[in-house]
């Protein structure tokens, strides 16, 4: 019986019993049921997980980095004529671009790895996600991969581009000046280019609503403030 439960471990002692059998053990089935009981194999239960959905537009005010993230994508095209689809993201409170992430197609997993990947170098993942309503958003992976890590995920109303205002405004200044300003001939390219533009624009470029300070001056500010805080704790 141990050996089947090892094996099995998701097996109740009914399945158990039935597998015992087929081995040409047979036991009544209440003393297969007490002697699992005896050594412990009894199931436990998976904790459910339930993904927590918000939709519309009133979104809780961002008061801290990595408490929302805002994700969308930009469409562009190769100097072929071939398809790119760029996912983008922001943090909503520093204004720091998060991914220019350019790439054939982007379903689910692929998004998620994104995300995984960002929140391994800043991290820690958002509390928050918003986003559209698009397909790899409201996958049944996504909604998964949300429930699991405790994220929240606020959808904006359908046809509404300006609820999610923050990376969409980032989409524009990406467009303006960086994907309309290059031509690529690969996907290698494209990502090496926007990386680098990313970088600038996070650490160099100034920005007029930050009272011209760049991203990261801004998300350092919040460093220190914690840091005050913390001293005088």
């Amino acid at each position: 019986m141990n050996a089947i439960a090892s094996e099995r471990r998701r097996f109740g002692y009914r399945k158990i019993g039935i597998l015992l059998r087929r081995e040409g053990i047979v036991v009544n089935h209440k003393r297969v049921y007490r002697v699992y009981r005896e050594e412990g194999l009894a199931v436990l239960r998976r904790r459910k997980r339930h993904v927590r959905v918000a939709r519309g537009n009133t979104p809780p005010p961002v008061t801290r980095p990595n408490e929302r993230w805002s994700v969308d994508f930009i469409a562009d095209t190769f100097a072929s004529g071939r398809a790119m689809r760029v996912m983008t993201m922001v943090d909503d409170c520093t204004h720091e671009g998060l991914a220019v992430e350019p790439a054939f197609s982007f379903p689910s997993l692929a998004v998620i790895r994104v995300l995984e990947a960002v929140a391994l170098q800043r991290g820690c993942l958002p509390r928050i996600l918003k986003f559209d309503n698009g397909p790899e958003f409201t996958s049944h992976a996504m909604l998964r991969w949300a429930a699991e890590r405790d994220i929240e995920l606020h959808f904006i109303d359908p046809g509404k581009p300006m609820q999610n205002g923050s990376v969409e405004s980032f989409n524009a200044r990406a467009r303006d000046e960086f994907f309309n300003e290059h031509v690529f001939t690969t996907l290698d390219q494209a990502r090496t280019t926007a990386g680098d533009w990313l970088a600038d624009f996070n650490d160099v470029r100034p920005h007029q609503s930050l009272r011209y300070r760049t991203p990261t001056e801004y998300a350092s500010t919040f460093t220190k403030i914690l840091t005050s805080q913390l001293s005088a704790a």
